[in-house]
């Protein structure tokens, strides 16, 4: 049977061999739940979104968003769907219980989002990003607060955004203009105007409830100075009815690339001067209390790239096995010879194991970065936790973008495969490559998350938490030493971390110095030669494992053991070479982009 959106025996293997997943639900939060369950929750994961939500995804892709009189309305094919996907509590599956949540563990809750986002983000996020708001307000809201939103947020009964960015404030977040004036009764009166907010205004909720960033009337400027507000579309009584209308209104919706059935929309706050915001968290300590919901976003667009990238490569192998197209090589000169598929022709091969190979180690990264997570939130051993929360945050700079940038890419490969008719939207890959695009710019573009790794994350502990990932790169070296076969893929990972150890050495320390502008310039570089790395190292890990199963393996399993050990060979051989001459280029530290004159880029 053709495998759909996710490789489920590859989502197994992740899980279960790879991460150790039972270890967790024997000894972590997750009690409630054992492996039978869990399969059983991603089986019916998967038919929810092969059957119900991807026939949403190319006709709300063509129907797109209609905005009528301040309100967005949403495909029309939407509205059923997004009830299934409340009425079997796919909206809420990782969210605790305490918050109303089915409490399920995080990578059973992460692959089933992959089902879900490769058959309809836009559809599926409208249902989800409540959740992060409701987890800010958990975490920092009042008494009152909690009471009246988080629960008819992770319901989905009621809509969840984030409101950061404005026209004259994209990245730089510090330079908003949106204000709050005090008023007597401990509300505050905003006034502003934001731009690119998902999900900022749509029709399948009752209320929207907004996180706004602004600055109090009278605080300093700069990040130091934003306070974080709750401003509800409605006001909501205290029997919790929704009252009157909040004076925040969306005044259009972007016409986008690609995610088309995704509202963008542009809010204004305080038109009338009625506009009345609720302060969440203490003054002054917004952009802190708002990473919480921004981290988290950024983990779910590294997941929402590798779901593209999982179901387009499915997608394009899937018509390399069918697609009969040109003789076999080795008879290209006999006419009378028959086509064969076009997975038999070579490039077509390397172009699929590339592939392969690519959304792979992607979902190890993500599901590896996952079970750090669970040891930060539940570790009892101070310093433990404090390691690998550091360790998630070092690492969720490259689930964003390196996970973005090569999802991407593995999409446009795809479309490769199909020729020119995957550049039709007659197949999915189009839509795919264009969805995936985005995933590379919102939540911080590729440079900003390049910045964030190297002036914030590589030095973190004193480089102790890098050393600790090189670490852990050397012990799976260390096994695959070990194994007949993998010696020198082995050596080759081994010399390839020795190089990023030294790599990230020399980049931090030209950013201590006078010339911190030319590591900046290599910052990017340095992200995705430090991906590769973790890439090459997920891959020989699958390797290691696989080839202590292959002898004992059943006959089904057996193609994919097999299938590990070729895959890591061709990344290991073919791509990680070329991420030597990266760390070479980086080590070099060019200034050529610095000393340019502006006049001399051109186009005068």
């Amino acid at each position: 049977m053709t495998q759909q959106l996710a490789d489920k025996r590859d989502q197994d293997f992740v899980i279960w061999e790879q991460m150790n997943g039972e270890g967790y639900l024997k000894s972590g939060p997750y009690g409630g739940y054992d492996r039978k369950m869990c399969d059983m929750i991603l089986t019916e994961a998967r038919t929810l979104a092969v059957k119900e939500l991807l026939p949403t995804l190319a006709e709300g892709d063509r129907e797109g968003l209609r905005f009528e009189n301040g309100v967005v309305r949403v495909p029309d094919s939407f509205h059923r769907v997004y009830d299934l996907i409340l009425e079997g509590g796919w909206n809420n599956l990782g969210v605790p219980e305490e918050m109303g949540g089915q409490g399920a563990p995080p990578f059973i809750a992460a692959a089933a989002a992959e089902y879900f986002f490769s058959a309809s983000w836009a559809l599926y996020s409208y249902a989800t990003m409540g959740n992060g708001t409701a987890d800010m307000i958990h975490k920092y809201g009042t008494p009152e607060q909690k009471a009246a939103y988080v629960k008819n947020l992770t319901s989905a009964k009621w809509g969840g955004t984030m409101l950061l960015t404005e026209p004259e404030a994209g990245s730089d977040v510090g330079a908003l203009t949106t204000t709050a004036v005090r008023n007597e009764n401990r509300t505050f009166s905003l006034t502003g105007n934001k731009i690119f907010i998902t999900n900022g205004e749509h029709d399948l909720v009752e209320n929207i409830i907004h996180p706004v960033l602004a600055r109090i009337e009278g605080d300093p400027p700069g990040t130091k100075g934003i306070s974080l507000f709750i401003v509800p579309k409605f006001f909501v009584d205290p029997d919790s009815t929704l009252g009157e209308r909040n004076d925040i209104m969306c005044e259009g919706i972007e016409k986008k690339h690609g995610i088309t059935a995704s509202a963008t929309c542009s809010m204004t706050l305080g038109a009338k001067g009625k506009c009345i915001g609720f302060l969440l968290g203490k003054e002054r300590q917004g952009m802190k209390i708002m990473f919480n919901m921004i981290n988290g976003a950024r983990m779910s667009v590294g997941l929402q790239a590798l779901s593209y990238a999982s179901a387009a490569y499915l997608l394009a192998l899937d018509y390399g096995r069918k697609r009969v197209q040109g003789r076999d090589l080795q008879y290209s000169g006999d006419p009378s010879a028959p086509s064969v598929p076009i997975i038999q022709h070579p490039d077509v091969r390397r172009n699929l194991l590339w592939m392969k190979s690519h959304v792979e180690a992607m979902r190890s990264f993500f599901h590896y970065v996952t079970t750090c997570g669970i040891k930060a939130s539940f570790s009892k051993d101070e310093e433990e936790r404090r390691l690998y929360e550091d360790l998630y945050s070092m690492l969720t700079p490259l689930i964003k973008d390196y996970l973005g940038v090569h999802g991407h890419e593995v999409c446009i490969q795809a479309i490769q495969v199909f020729g020119g008719a995957g550049y039709t939207k007659d197949y999915l890959v189009e839509q795919y490559a264009r969805d995936c695009k985005i995933t590379t710019i919102y939540e911080g573009t590729s440079g900003i998350q390049a910045m964030d790794l190297l002036a914030r994350k590589l030095g973190k502990q004193n480089g102790a938490v890098f050393m600790h990932l090189l670490g852990e790169i050397h012990k799976t070296v260390a096994r695959a030493k070990g194994v007949p076969g993998l010696e020198g893929m082995a050596a080759k990972v081994e010399a390839s971390a020795n190089m990023l150890g030294e790599t990230a050495e020399k980049i931090g320390s030209l950013a201590m110095s006078p010339n911190f502008k030319v590591a900046f310039a290599h910052s990017l570089p340095l992200l995705h030669a430090m991906g590769d790395v973790i890439m090459a190292w997920m891959l020989l890990w699958r390797a290691e494992l696989a080839a202590l199963k292959i002898e004992g393996a059943n006959r089904r399993d057996v193609p994919f053991y097999k299938g590990q050990l070729k895959t890591a060979l061709f990344f290991i051989d073919t791509v990680l070479p070329t991420t030597r001459g990266k760390m070479e280029s980086i080590q070099a530290a060019s200034p050529a982009a610095l000393e340019i004159e502006d006049d001399s880029f051109g186009g005068l």
